[in-house]
C-alpha cells in the first residue's frame, strides 16, 4: 500500500511538473498574400468548410481550444500542427510551383475522399470539421476544377 502512494505522488508530482513545460504557438495575425484563399477564387462555402476542417493544422494561425495548456495534450497538438504544416501550409499556397500545388490538389482530394481528412482525432472533439457527402462533393469539385485550370 505504502509503494502505492509514493507511485501516485510521484506520477502526480511529474504531471504538474510537466504543465511549466512551454509548448510552440502556432499563431499569427497576419494573413500573407500566398494564402490559398488570396490567391484563388474560393466561393464562400468552400472557404468557411477548409477554415473549419483544414486551416487548424495547415495553417499559420491555429484556432486554439481550451485544452491546450493541459500537458500531454499540448505536446500532441503542437506534432500534430507542425507535420500538417509539414505536408501543406495553406498560407504558403501560392510560394508552391504549379506542378506542386497540381500534386498538392490531387493529395487533397484523395483524402477527403477516403476520410483521411481531417484526421478522426481531430473531428472527434471537434464535429464541425466533419464532411458530409454533399460538402465532401462540393469540396472536391472545387478543387479538381482548381487543378484542372493550372
Amino acid at each position: 500500500m505504502k509503494i502505492a502512494k509514493i507511485i501516485a505522488v510521484v506520477l502526480l508530482v511529474a504531471f504538474v511538473g510537466i504543465q511549466f513545460v512551454p509548448t510552440e504557438r502556432n499563431q499569427s495575425d497576419v494573413v500573407p498574400k500566398t494564402d490559398f484563399m488570396l490567391v484563388n477564387s474560393v466561393p464562400d462555402h468552400i472557404k468557411s468548410k477548409l477554415q473549419t476542417s483544414c486551416y487548424d493544422c495547415h495553417s499559420n494561425n491555429t484556432q486554439y481550444p481550451w485544452y491546450n495548456k493541459v500537458q500531454p495534450i499540448a505536446w500532441f497538438l503542437e506534432d500534430h500542427i507542425k507535420k500538417g504544416k509539414a505536408e501543406l501550409n495553406f498560407n504558403e499556397w501560392d510560394s508552391l510551383s504549379n506542378r506542386r500545388k497540381k500534386s498538392k490538389l490531387r493529395s487533397i482530394i484523395k483524402q477527403i475522399e477516403s476520410g483521411e481528412m481531417p484526421m478522426a482525432s481531430y473531428t472527434l472533439i471537434h464535429t464541425e470539421a466533419t464532411f458530409s457527402e454533399e460538402e465532401t462533393q462540393k469540396v472536391v469539385k472545387y478543387m479538381e476544377n482548381l487543378k484542372d485550370s493550372l
